[in-house]
């Protein structure tokens, strides 16, 4: 298929050109490489011997994810590229979501992985708390998107398992977490994928680096300024500010509300409401925290708080607190970085397909290596259908012969008939993309909104293997 997976020749398209800028130290890595990414796009979701179908091909696999002389980033190296040409292609400012995830698995053997988290659940014979460890990878990823939504690919990838880090929250019991260096801890990946991305972009002007409140670390806003670059962070720290004798909490309770700001909200049972947001801002002098002032600069950083009026029923009332450099002067300045601070959730989607799309966490491969080499194959796979879904809702007038091929187009046309409120529409890539989703459940109805990720992919496995029929029909026929 054109974009999303099949064994046509538009398949073999849009993966040679994802994976055009990939590098390995043997030929034969490379083109091993392609098929795999090949039988995977045709099996999304599926385990590695049924995407690969017989022994030989699944052995081959086993023996790529296997091999130390293949790399995660090599295997990403092609795509980082394509994303590149696309954020060239791309006019104006964009933003890059940054998250982090967590995949685990269920293994007897957890020092092969490695241990994400400790905790206690249930209870033993003996009545006493039952010690649960949990085996995985961290994951954290930087995804480019346009301001209209579309993902652009991926900038940065870094995973790992807390072996590396053992002793970090031992350390930090012991002395202030302010005073341990920012390269001795975990939240480092911060500032290492914002060096990544900002790079591999090379136009940092045009780039606005958006985090949850883990990313509100003093030395992000440091290097950020230092490479040129831009940022938007949740903030969850209430720093020194001013002469450092207040916080900008302080600075921020003198403050009037200089504007209201009404937006759609659903509760937990999915039902739409509208909510009223007090918005304030204020440009402040803010401070580093105490143990590092002689290392970083005082530095100046405009606050914006936006929070709801009254008290919603069925959901959280919204209360955010965004730090930036980048200038708020007036009330739209202020609802612009809310509205890009709302898209964050697209890299929580993007991980979900991951997770639940390609289904990360059923793996078997049983060391930490391997694994890290399949969830970086995956990790293109999952942008490739999050591109799919979005793609729908920010180009949809674009000609549908972008994506399908003309034999595509006709057998989604003899599968899913046009409606008569289709028709005028039906040339369209929304309209092929609507059909591939119906494949997958989707209704269409005139009050449904655009589909989304899971008709997406159920529609496009389907859809594989209904491809996969017609041309070995087309094979036995001649």
């Amino acid at each position: 298929m054109g974009m999303c997976g099949g064994a046509s020749a538009g398949t073999a398209s849009w993966i040679d050109q994802e994976l055009a800028g990939c590098k390995f130290a043997d030929v034969r890595l490379g083109k091993r490489f392609k098929i795999l990414v090949e039988r995977l796009s045709e099996g999304i979701g599926e385990s590695i011997p049924m995407a690969c179908q017989d022994w030989a091909g699944t052995k081959a696999a086993y023996r790529f994810f296997s091999n130390d002389r293949v790399s995660e980033t090599e295997i990403l190296s092609g795509h980082f590229q394509a994303t590149r040409e696309r954020f060239q292609a791309t006019p104006g400012t964009v933003l890059v979501l940054h998250d982090t995830t967590e995949c685990s698995f269920q293994r007897e053997k957890k020092e092969a992985i490695g241990v994400t988290t400790l905790s206690y659940g249930g209870k033993g014979k003996d009545g006493r708390p039952r010690l649960h460890t949990t085996c995985g990878i961290l994951l954290h990823s930087s995804l480019v998107v346009t301001l209209e939504g579309l993902p652009l690919g991926l900038a940065a990838v870094k995973a790992w398992t807390r072996k590396k880090f053992k002793g970090c929250n031992a350390l930090k019991k012991k002395i202030n977490p302010t005073r341990v260096p920012i390269e001795e801890k975990e939240s480092v990946r911060w500032l290492e994928n914002l060096r990544q991305s900002t790079a591999l972009l090379n136009a940092p002007e045009r780039c606005v680096h958006v985090g949850d409140r883990e990313s509100d670390i003093y030395e992000l806003f440091c290097e950020a300024q230092r490479i040129g670059t831009h940022f938007l962070v949740r903030t969850c720290v209430d720093r020194l500010a001013g002469n450092g004798m207040h916080t900008i909490a302080d600075e921020m309770s003198e403050v009037r509300v200089k504007g209201l700001h009404h937006i759609e909200v659903r509760d937990s049972k999915g039902d739409r409401s509208e909510a009223v947001l007090e918005i304030r801002y204020r440009r402040i002098r803010v401070l580093p925290p105490i143990g590092k002032q002689q290392r970083y600069p005082a530095t100046t950083l405009y606050v914006i708080y936006a929070h709801e009026r009254g008290t919603p029923k069925g959901r959280e009332r919204i209360e955010w607190k965004l730090i930036t450099d980048l200038p708020v002067t007036s009330r739209a300045e202020a609802i612009e970085k809310l509205t890009w601070y709302a898209t964050r959730w697209k890299i929580e989607t993007f991980h979900k397909i991951l997770k639940s799309g390609c289904k990360a966490e059923d793996s078997k491969l049983r060391t930490a290596e391997r694994l890290l080499r399949l969830l970086a194959v995956f990790c293109v796979l999952s942008w490739r259908i999050f591109w799919m879904t979005m793609v729908n809702r920010s180009a949809s007038s674009a000609p549908a012969s972008a994506v399908f091929t003309t034999i595509e187009r006709q057998l989604l046309d003899h599968l899913v008939p046009d409606r008569e409120t289709d028709r005028a529409r039906k040339k369209s890539l929304s309209s092929y993309l609507t059909k591939l989703a119906r494949l997958g459940g989707y209704l269409a109805r005139a009050s449904d909104p655009p589909p989304g990720n899971i008709v997406m992919w159920r529609g496009l496995s389907r859809f594989t293997d209904i491809e996969l029929g017609f041309n070995v029909a087309q094979l036995v026929g001649n």
